[in-house]
């Protein structure tokens, strides 16, 4: 296996003098522009805490300051109190102190979805279906799932009781468990006949050594005979940028995977792939759809330019560009800037545009409802106000769509997209009875798609 990437990206206080901000912001040019700009941010800092309606703590009003300052940037650029960077921390690591549940709100109430398998919470024996009412005797019916979920995490070792209600069941149960390790799965993977399915959920710490442990587990179930491969990159919403490296480079055997521009148009760094396609060059389709994102994007962008996979779905998100993570001292929370922009192997932008493509294979039928309102509720980077915007680069040829798929009438749309991919790579890599421009597919099998769940 491949080396592992380690290339990525990874208060003040009222009536404050224009010198003191000067220190508090790092190094500002102290021109006399300068100074009257900061003087106004003092003044008016001081007006509010004097006179608004009512009493705001000053450490609040610097964190909205902040924020308004960096959210009117882009999107993307935001700061992160102490609590914010610590759970961004664990989204990152893909690891945690918790109990192993999946669950949603239902009714407002906690509904455990499914036990991760050998963690508290399965050895407990909780079960798909039951319903947490307490956690430590205290009820949280009504709470949003991210309180239920904090409330359930905490340090590994320490003790808390859920209190469970189960159908069938007259009473409730208490049932007390120890928080232990907990790694978040963010590579799923099946064989789909003589296919092998890896679906990547984000790209977190654990992602390249989850796709490593699908290549081998795919490998050994199936004895060595793989006729092809699907990475299933739909509702990615992205993640690292040297996680999404490794996985590109474990497909490639050579060639640029992306490269990233910052603010001097002459300061690029690009990032290569090693010597070694792990798949061993076998047919790959690239499963994206509207909320593909990022280094998602980055991954699919790079097979399909590098002609190394079929891209099969819709258009992807658009978002291209990175986010820098800038710790703010001792418990100060962190920035996340926009940086830099990254730009495919052919040197393509796809801010605020997105991946095309090369076969356009939509879920449901063309006049179908869910057809319909999934158009007009559409998210992309280019609908989300204050985007920056994408460029052309002259002489970078864009890759287009060459055909579009809906499921015909009589189909069955469990997973229309996957059974697409799937009957793409068993028929040599070649869209399904092509009449003039319209193409007609078979209907799917009954498998369906791996919905990444997130786990407490």
């Amino acid at each position: 296996m491949k080396k592992t990437f380690l290339a990525g990206l990874m208060g003040m206080t009222a009536g404050v003098a224009a010198t003191a901000l000067l220190v508090n912001f790092g190094q500002v040019e102290a021109s006399s522009e300068t100074y009257r700009q900061l003087n106004l941010f003092g003044d008016v800092f001081e007006r509010v805490r004097a006179n608004y309606v009512r009493e705001v703590e000053d450490a609040d009003l610097v964190k909205y300051a902040i924020n308004g300052m960096l959210t009117s940037l882009d999107p993307h650029s935001s700061y992160m109190d102490a609590k914010d960077f610590q759970d961004m921390q664990v989204q990152t690591r893909g690891e945690f102190g918790g109990l192993g549940l999946e669950v949603t709100i239902e009714n407002d109430f906690v509904k455990v979805i499914s036990p991760i398998d050998d963690t508290p919470a399965s050895r407990a024996g909780i079960k798909a279906g039951d319903f947490i009412t307490h956690i430590d005797g205290m009820q949280i019916r009504g709470v949003t799932l991210s309180d239920a979920v904090e409330r359930m995490r905490g340090p590994i070792g320490t003790p808390v009781t859920l209190t469970i209600v189960r159908a069938g069941e007259d009473k409730p149960r208490d049932v007390p468990l120890n928080r232990a390790l907990i790694k978040v799965e963010s590579v799923k993977y099946r064989m789909e006949g003589d296919i092998g399915y890896i679906r990547v959920a984000a790209f977190n710490e654990q992602t390249e050594s989850g796709v490593e442990q699908a290549f081998t587990t795919l490998r050994k179930q199936s004895g060595g005979n793989i006729r092809g491969w699907v990475l299933d990159l739909r509702n990615n919403p992205g993640g690292l940028l040297d996680q999404s490296i490794a996985v590109s480079d474990s497909f490639l055997e050579r060639g640029e995977i992306v490269s990233t521009r910052g603010r001097d148009p002459q300061d690029i760094q690009r990032y290569t792939a090693r010597a070694g396609d792990d798949t061993d060059g076998k047919p790959l389709v690239v499963l994206v759809n509207g909320g593909s994102a990022s280094a998602s994007e980055i991954v699919a962008g790079a097979l399909q330019d590098q002609g190394r996979a079929v891209v099969i779905g819709t258009l992807s998100f658009g978002k291209g560009s990175v986010q820098t993570i800038i710790p703010l001292g001792s418990g100060e929370g962190a920035l996340r800037l926009t940086t830099a922009k990254y730009y495919t192997p052919s040197g393509r932008s796809i801010q605020a545009h997105g991946i095309e493509p090369d076969w356009e294979v939509h879920a449901k039928p063309r006049d179908s409802e869910e057809e319909k309102d999934l158009e007009q509720r559409r998210r992309s980077e280019a609908s989300l106000m204050g985007h920056l915007e994408g460029e052309k680069a002259d002489g970078v040829v864009e890759p287009k769509t060459k055909g579009v798929v809906y499921p015909m009438p009589g189909d069955k749309t469990e997973d229309f997209q996957l059974d697409y991919a799937l009957k793409f790579i068993r028929n040599g890599m070649k869209p399904l009875g092509i009449e003039g421009k319209k193409i007609v597919a078979e209907g799917p099998s009954d498998a369906g798609p791996l919905d990444p769940t997130k786990p407490q």
